[in-house]
This record gives structure tokens, sequence and C-alpha cells, in this order.
């Protein structure tokens, strides 16, 4: 049993309801987050899913330089701060740069570290040390048994509001794949895990000066990271994907939401009673 985060007014694991995080991968404009988060949160509360609401002020790690970035730190977080308030739902984007991290800490419920980032020693204390929780997304090149050397540094800057989020593995070129075992891999260091289901279904360059997708395969895997045992899903979720600025080729359309999310609660009603059955010190010493 994982421990239990509080985020907000929501809890997250330790047998907390299967929680979301969802939005649109970047900050478009206020009115369009707002309408996004607005239908969203629509179908969570019919699901009783709890929400919180995704997007990012900045997407630093572009394919290309020429690509859309978002509104930037300042502008964004006075976006997030405002649909935050107007929907009443917590709120996490990413934060790329020690500087980032107090300004962030005043809007945002929790903390992202992008994958990329996540072995970044500085970048994670003062994540830690803000007093928020944190979520790092292990990084593609990542073993799921290394990232315990993340939970660790974020313990020695103080905190235990520690979530991780498994989001694929380099497969190759511009290719991912999932392993499942991850999941429970990574639960075994006692902190709730997420599964990013979309971000696992990209094709990293794979559209040459951005990247690519495949979203058909999205009802698949997330089925099986619920069977799996997941803490909570990440999947960023879109209108329109088709004319998205950023990730559209591997979002999920928001009209496809509601129906996903009864699969996946029946499946995690099916796998309640089990998911908690492995051992810690199993899973350590199968590594």
């Amino acid at each position: 049993m994982t421990k239990q985060v509080r985020i907000g007014e929501l809890t997250l694991g330790g047998g907390a309801p299967l929680l979301l995080v969802a939005g649109p991968c970047v900050i478009e404009s206020e009115e369009h987050l707002l309408r996004t988060g607005e239908a969203i949160k629509v179908v969570c509360e019919a699901c009783r899913v709890p929400l919180i609401l995704k997007a990012s002020y900045d997407k630093a790690n572009r394919s290309s330089g020429h690509s859309f970035r978002g509104p930037g730190l300042e502008e964004g977080l006075r976006i997030l701060e405002r649909v935050k308030a107007k929907l009443g739902v917590p709120v996490i984007s990413d934060v790329h740069d020690v500087n980032q991290v107090s300004a962030a800490a005043e809007v945002l419920d929790i903390l992202q570290i992008p994958a990329f980032l996540c072995r970044q020693t500085d970048l994670l204390l003062a994540a830690a040390r803000s007093g928020k929780p944190v979520n790092v997304k292990k990084g593609q090149f990542l073993s799921p048994w290394d990232a315990g050397h993340i939970v660790e540094k974020l313990r020695s800057a103080g905190s235990e509001a520690i979530v991780l989020t498994e989001r694929g593995t380099s497969f190759g070129y511009n290719n991912l794949v999932v392993d499942i075992r991850s999941l429970p891999v990574m639960r075994s260091f006692g902190y709730p895990v997420l599964f990013d289901v979309t971000h696992s279904m990209q094709l990293p360059g794979g559209a040459g000066n951005a990247s690519g997708g495949q979203p058909q395969f999205i009802p698949f895997i997330a089925r099986a990271a619920v069977a799996a045992g997941v803490d909570g899903l990440f999947m960023e979720v879109h209108p329109d994907p088709a004319n998205a600025p950023s990730d559209g080729p591997n979002m999920l359309r928001l009209d496809a939401l509601p129906g996903l999310l009864s699969q996946l609660l029946e499946v995690q009603r099916a796998v309640a009673p089990y998911v908690n059955q492995p051992s810690v010190q199993t899973l350590k010493a199968d590594r």
C-alpha cells in the first residue's frame, strides 16, 4: 500500500480512489484552458473521479526551436491561478529551473519535474523544499528501480509528499515501450505512482521537427496500467488534437474521455482486492 499524498483537497494513493491528472499539453489561452478544464471536470464529476487540471506554461523541451512553447512563466501562472479559482480544482504544471520553483509554488498545488530533468538534483531539492507535493516523471532513459534515487533526493530535502510517474521507456530511435513491471516496482518505494498514458503513446521526434504518436493504443495501455494497480492516471486531453500546437498526435480527444474513464473504473473495481498483494521485499529482491 502506498502512502497517501494530499494535493489540495484531494488524496492520492494509499487506497484512495483512482485519480486523474488531465488537460491540454500546453496553455493555448485562458479561454481555451478554462473551456477544456470545465468540460473535463464535468466528465470527472459524472464518473466520481478526482481531477487535477494540468497544462504547461512553458514546453521547454520541444523538438524544434521554432515550435510553440506556451505563454511563459508569468503569464502562464496568472492563467492557471484564474482557471483554478473559477473551476475549483487543483492545478499542476512543469517547473524547469530552480528559479521557477518559488513563483510556481505560490500558484500550483503540485509541482511537476519533467522526465528529461528527473536527475537534476538541485531542481529536485528546490521543489521538495517548496513545501508543495512533487510529481517526478521518470525519464525515458531511466530504469524503474533507479527511480528510488529520485525518492531519496526528495526525502533528503524533507519531502514526503512524493509522486512518481511512468511515461514509457526509449525503445530504439523515435519509439517508446511501456514495461508494466515498472508500475509495481516504482510503487514498492512506498509512494503513489501515476501512469502517463498519452506521453507513453508518443513517438519522440517521429514527425521530423516534432513528435508523432499512436493514440489508437491509449485504451489498451490505460486498461493494462489500471489492472496493474496504478494509483492514478495522467492524460493529455484536447477537444481537437489535430490542431493542437503541441503533442496533438498522442493526445486523447475530449469526447473519448467519458467512455474511457468508465472502462477504467470497471477494471479498477475488478482488480482492487489484489493490487496490494505483492510485498515490497519480494519486488526489491526480484530486481
